[in-house]
């Protein structure tokens, strides 16, 4: 079992740079079978602290077209990793990209709760600094707490991302 050490690190401007030199290659690689490449996650709040890892949703109109995405994120280096628990949201981890930011990478139907979640949460994010601010301490405060236990950073943390969805009615 590998241990992972858990940083949570002050927002950095160029994750901004780095989502959209990842998404550019996925783009490059989908053409029309993507609807949208959106960085959700916590990298992207400006101002808000991060694990430094970007999350991408891919945005497909449906499941008829993940055959074909499939294929062409396989040509460049990705494999599906299955929907890893969570309907609507298909994983995929990758190889030889060293040169690109550490990152997450999903594809979502552009009906699945998983992808309107997301988009929910980053745009309240935005929208709301106080909360941003908020998040970025609890945030730090679960790494601090567990800094080798994944589940229990997610634990810590998960009390206000349901209380922000509760707000949204989601």
């Amino acid at each position: 079992m590998v241990t992972r050490h858990i940083v949570v690190m002050p927002y950095d401007e160029r994750w901004a740079q780095d989502f959209e030199a990842i998404a550019s290659e996925i783009r490059d690689s989908l053409g029309e079978l993507a609807l949208a490449i959106e960085h959700v996650g916590s990298t992207s709040v400006p101002g808000l602290s991060a694990k430094p890892i970007i999350d991408i949703d891919v945005v497909i109109r449906d499941y008829a077209a993940f055959g074909a995405v499939v294929s062409a994120l396989k040509a460049i280096g990705y494999h599906h990793e299955g929907d890893l628990g969570i309907a609507g949201r298909e994983a995929f981890g990758y190889e030889g990209k060293s040169h690109l930011q550490k990152h997450h990478l999903y594809v979502c139907p552009q009906d699945s709760p998983g992808l309107k979640r997301h988009i929910a949460f980053r745009n309240y994010l935005r929208d709301h600094p106080d909360a941003a601010r908020e998040y970025s301490r609890i945030k730090a405060e679960g790494a601090a707490l567990h800094p080798h236990d994944i589940d229990g950073y997610i634990e810590h943390k998960s009390p206000f991302i349901e209380s922000v969805y509760r707000k949204l009615g989601l």
